[in-house]
């Protein structure tokens, strides 16, 4: 009984910061890359008619984002549709952007949670508690504002949401079955399941270079372990053979594809900024990574939770082939972490991004800290007797306050009252004007001011696509 109201207890937090959430999101601008995607701009266009980045390869044409054809569609896509199904539900055509992007993120965020917890408590039945428990020890780190600049799961910008923690949560899910059989699980995945994961892995490799990446180090990781323990290579061929050939099969397509997208990537002219090469951006890493040990609280506190749970494992528990597996995931995530970071100066350059780390590309290591945070605090609490297990408990609660202080606030900073004023107003406009002249000192669908209303071309469009306005209107500031 005291179980279950554990569970009841534990859904009605997650809920409840869900909802907390879908009011954040509401309250955000919407970000000065949204249109230029979704409209597409000039820049853009190219892309969403080279799915596969067949110009690269055969012209060594060079253009915005070659390999992202998938996440451009899916903005297109979701944006395109989804605010007009909430205008037909009875939403104001202003209020039904913001809503999209409020619904799109804490979707987002509410699978993201549950697919990390089935991964840490094996099932993904919803009444069990032990679920409900993993996803309430989980949600505080989602920071929609607090410690968002260092450790933002779900980005702020709707743009980057698409781009970095969606691709990762259909990673999980494409590398669930993997995940299983690597832990000994027999390999089980019928012909639908085997399409499902190909069609996934496609549309994975072709979502930017992130999941290449993390891809590219799993497998290399993995590799040399099985290499390790596979014994002397003259012994390799017949270790393979005993292996299922299915998922062999499927690894050896994703790596390819992933290899592909990373290699048609070079040719982006978004990453092929002359300010700093190779070497030079190695040399600002130490100190990005500086950056983000050392600024808010956010990450080196989870840093910190997940090196004491593993120090916990080793001396308050008894050892286990559980605990121990627990803590080989501690050894790999370090090692993945370090690797991954060592690969990052190879992405490029990007001038809101100079020493390579931010919450966006570091988001594979926060959900593997995540990860490693929930399935060792689930152990711990089952484990450690007595008065250490309540101790344990009430810091895993201030850990959870901490986190759920820093995000507490409901107004948003820099919230989108001043963005939502000109919208209305551009919306009240007299249609005989050729450009609506702003009176709101803030940025509308932009990074910058619009200071020439030739530049809100695309802007004006998605406007009248929406509803806002009834017609095309340029605007500057």
């Amino acid at each position: 009984m005291k179980y279950r109201l554990l569970g009841l207890f534990c859904a009605l937090f997650v809920l409840l910061d869900l909802a907390a959430t879908f009011v954040q999101y509401n309250r955000m601008v919407l970000d000065g890359d949204l249109v230029a995607i979704v409209h597409p701009s000039v820049s853009y266009a190219p892309v969403l008619h080279d799915p596969f980045g067949l110009a690269v390869l055969t012209k060594d044409s060079v253009y915005a984002a070659p390999n992202r054809f998938f996440a451009h569609l899916s903005m297109v896509g979701y944006w395109r549709a989804v605010p007009g199904w909430l205008q037909r539900a009875g939403l104001a055509p202003i209020d039904s952007v913001y809503a999209a992007q409020a619904l799109f993120c804490t979707l987002l965020q509410a699978l993201l949670l549950y697919v990390l917890a089935v991964y840490i408590v094996g099932a993904g039945g919803l009444g069990n508690w032990r679920l409900w428990l993993a996803m309430a020890l989980l949600a505080p780190f989602f920071q929609a504002q607090g410690y968002s600049s260092e450790m933002a799961i779900v980005p702020r910008a709707v743009t980057y949401a698409f781009f970095y923690p969606l691709p990762l949560l259909l990673l999980l899910v494409v590398a669930r079955p993997f995940y299983r059989w690597a832990q000994g699980a027999q390999w089980h995945l019928g012909p639908l399941g085997v399409v499902g994961c190909l069609g996934l892995m496609v549309w994975l490799a072709f979502n930017g270079p992130l999941v290449p990446g993390v891809v590219a180090v799993l497998l290399l990781g993995g590799g040399m372990h099985w290499a390790r323990s596979a014994g002397p290579p003259a012994g390799w061929a017949s270790r393979l053979r005993q292996l299922p050939w299915v998922p062999l099969v499927l690894l050896l397509l994703f790596g390819l594809l992933c290899a592909y997208s990373l290699y048609i990537g070079r040719n982006n002219s978004e990453s092929l900024l002359p300010k700093h090469n190779v070497f030079g951006r190695y040399l600002r890493l130490p100190y990005g990574v500086f950056r983000q040990l050392t600024g808010k609280l956010g990450v080196p506190l989870l840093v910190l939770a997940c090196l004491g749970n593993g120090y916990l494992l080793r001396r308050q528990v008894p050892a286990t082939a559980e605990s121990q597996r627990i803590r080989q995931v501690l050894r790999v995530l370090g090692w993945f972490a370090l690797v991954y970071i060592l690969l990052l100066p190879l992405g490029g350059y990007r001038t809101y991004r100079a020493y390579s780390l931010r919450f966006d590309t570091i988001l594979p290591i926060t959900l593997g800290l995540l990860f490693f945070y929930g399935l060792s605090a689930l152990y711990l609490l089952r484990h450690l007797a007595g008065r250490a297990r309540a101790s344990y408990a009430v810091g895993l609660v201030v850990i959870a306050c901490i986190y759920a202080n820093a995000d507490r606030k409901l107004r948003v900073a820099d919230g989108n009252d001043c963005e939502r004023a000109a919208l209305l107003a551009l919306g009240q406009a007299p249609a005989e004007l050729p450009a609506v002249h702003l009176a709101q000192d803030c940025n509308v669908l932009s990074w910058d001011p619009i200071t020439n209303p030739a530049n809100s071309t695309d802007q004006a469009a998605m406007l009248q696509y929406w509803n806002i306005t009834w017609g095309p209107r340029p605007y500057y500031h």
